[in-house]
């Protein structure tokens, strides 16, 4: 009969086999990450400084040339990641906010306006994902 093992006990057991085989006394060990269908990060930062602005590149592309200051930052992190392009929907169509920054194959989803409307955009965003798409969540934090 095999014996079931899980947690901590079937890390070991892996680990322990991997050690045995293992050549010149070295093991490799390669991690993934299954993306499930999840928000990880659903964050508001208020007004800041004009460098944060400008070391995440918001005043580049499509925006180039835009003033950012005086603007909030809503950022979220989604997977599957090509998630960020219903989420930026969202966004776009339930506040009045502008798309920093759409990484379809990271997941990460900037976005910026005024604290009130990135704040309803961000809520929208998290509620659609747990209700309608059956996500798991993570709780909107704000700074």
């Amino acid at each position: 009969m095999t014996e079931k093992l899980t947690g901590q006990a079937a890390m070991q057991k892996v680990f322990s086999k991997a050690y045995k085989y293992a050549k010149n006394g070295k093991t490799r060990i390669v991690q993934i990450a299954v993306a499930g269908k999840e928000i990880t990060l659903a964050h508001i930062i208020g007004v800041s400084d004009k460098s944060v602005y400008k070391n995440l590149g918001l005043d580049i592309g499509t925006n180039a040339g835009k003033d950012f200051t005086g603007s909030s930052i809503g950022i979220i992190n989604i997977t599957p990641p090509e998630s960020t392009v219903i989420a930026a929907d969202i966004a776009v169509k339930s506040a009045d906010v502008f798309i920093g920054f759409l990484d379809r194959f990271s997941g990460t989803l900037i976005l910026t306006g005024s604290r009130t409307e990135v704040r309803t955009s961000v809520d929208e965003i998290v509620k659609y994902f747990r209700e309608d798409l059956k996500y798991k969540t993570c709780s909107v934090t704000e700074r």
